[in-house]
């Protein structure tokens, strides 16, 4: 649970635990577990509020229970940090000049070079 983030609800200052969205094209809301991130069409709800949520007549709730091994790291995730973290101490090549060229570097500036002909 991110302390940051609470309740959509107006005058609602509790911790968010579930996210709702709307799937209009199925008049479905579905109620899971907290998103990731906030995003701007979602809405994050406290507890009170996800057990007290209706949907608009017509429409069908649909409650998705937060899966508990989610939450954990598994062992891709910290293969995943280990590859990023070699890849980042790993130094950068030095740039090789390009076989065909013929001449010699006078300026640089930025990606660009100016090169004089012997």
């Amino acid at each position: 649970m991110n302390p940051a983030r609470r309740c959509s609800r107006t005058a609602c200052g509790r911790p968010a635990i579930s996210t709702l969205t709307y799937v209009y094209a199925d008049q479905i809301a579905v109620l899971g577990p907290l998103a990731t991130f906030a995003e701007p069409h979602a809405y994050d709800l406290c507890e009170v509020h996800s057990e007290r949520l209706s949907a608009p007549r017509g429409w069908e709730v649909m409650r998705l229970a937060p899966d508990p091994s989610a939450a954990e790291p598994t062992s891709d995730d910290l293969l995943a940090l280990a590859d990023a973290v070699r890849e980042a101490a790993r130094p950068a090549p030095a740039p090789q000049p390009p076989a065909n060229e013929s001449g010699r570097e006078t300026a640089r500036r930025g990606h660009l070079r100016v090169l004089t002909s012997d």
